[in-house]
């Protein structure tokens, strides 16, 4: 699905030296792949210098990704990038880590607010021209009863009073940084992606992602258990197909949030029905309770700023389904 990138988005990137932060995880890889793939196919003279906390496992999880040689992997995180220096046309922050329901809200808070800000402060220093942040729809807050699909110019925000909301609270705040940074730095265009839920390699199918979950049971002939009633709607985005957006919205979107992620909602119930049906039938669905009845909760981006760049899903669910659940650790790439 790569080849669907705009040519012009290629040729904007040939010969970029690019500093990427989160490169080692599920948005990041797939950055990788797509940007490597480009680099081969069109001969693009790519450089990308890959942040790492633990560069020997990423080896390990993903040989042909970091021992690339247009690949440099940076050992260190976001939360002091004082020592990096050199030359670098694009930043993309990319840090998107998992956040467990244990995590104590002011640490992830902190994490995302000053992995922004250092990584701008990189990018002022560096002399980068564009700037991709990889934000979320958790900005928005849980979207209201009859808002099936919420767009980029909804008001809503995570709820102060729960201090579960850091992640969003803290992809409000780094959104708010770029724009404080475009008043005294106009020349770097800053971009910004509201990521939503996606499917494909590198997923961790152990997490707290309901699809992975169900495609692991699937696969494995074991019951896929909805620990509610079924009813919320979510949405997914075939993995190749976002970084496809992704780098289509640094390269020709502007300064707008978009929000990135599939507007084709179903039902947790409905999904765990397509998930089974896909990978062979042999499991059960286990509900935990029946419908209460109240509204059921929407999880779904409208995607109209992101189509007027002429992106749309490329990848069925049930193909993207199909390719997640037959995926292991690639020697020469994925697609």
């Amino acid at each position: 699905m790569l080849e669907q990138t705009p040519p012009a988005v290629w040729e904007a990137l040939r010969g970029q030296r690019l500093f990427i932060t989160g490169g080692t995880g599920f948005i990041g890889c797939w950055l990788l792949e797509a940007l490597l793939w480009g680099h081969e196919q069109l001969d693009l003279g790519l450089q990308l210098s890959v942040l790492s906390r633990r560069p020997e496992a990423f080896r390990a999880k993903a040989p042909h990704l970091a021992n690339h040689p247009a690949v440099t992997l940076l050992a260190g995180d976001c939360a002091d990038l004082s020592q990096v220096h050199g030359q670098y046309d694009i930043v993309l922050h990319a840090a998107t880590d998992v956040v467990s329901p244990a995590a104590d809200p002011l640490a992830v808070y902190h994490d995302i607010v000053n992995g922004t800000a250092q990584t701008l402060r990189l990018a002022e220093r560096c002399g980068a021209s564009r700037y991709l942040l990889t934000s979320s729809g958790a900005v928005y807050g849980a979207q209201p009863p009859g808002l099936t699909h919420v767009d980029e110019h909804y008001a809503g925000a995570p709820d102060p009073a729960l201090p579960n909301s850091a992640y969003g609270q803290g992809k409000r705040v780094a959104e708010w940084l770029l724009a404080c940074q475009r008043q005294r730095q106009p020349q770097l265009q800053t971009r910004i992606a509201r990521c939503f839920a996606f499917v494909g390699p590198y997923m961790a199918l152990d997490a707290q992602f309901a699809i992975g979950n169900f495609i692991r049971d699937a696969r494995n002939g074991d019951p896929i258990r909805i620990g509610g009633d079924g009813t919320p709607y979510r949405s997914y985005l075939y993995a190749a197909d976002l970084a496809v957006w992704l780098l289509t919205v640094l390269v020709q979107g502007d300064h707008q949030p978009y929000n990135i992620g599939s507007d084709q909602q179903l039902s947790i119930a409905e999904l765990a029905h397509q998930v089974n049906a896909t990978l062979g039938g042999r499991a059960t669905v286990e509900i935990a309770r029946a419908p209460s009845g109240a509204p059921a909760s929407y999880y779904v981006p409208a995607v109209q700023r992101a189509r007027a760049l002429g992106l749309r899903p490329y990848t069925s669910l049930g193909d993207a389904i199909t390719r997640t659940a037959g995926w292991t650790a690639p020697s020469t790439g994925v697609s």
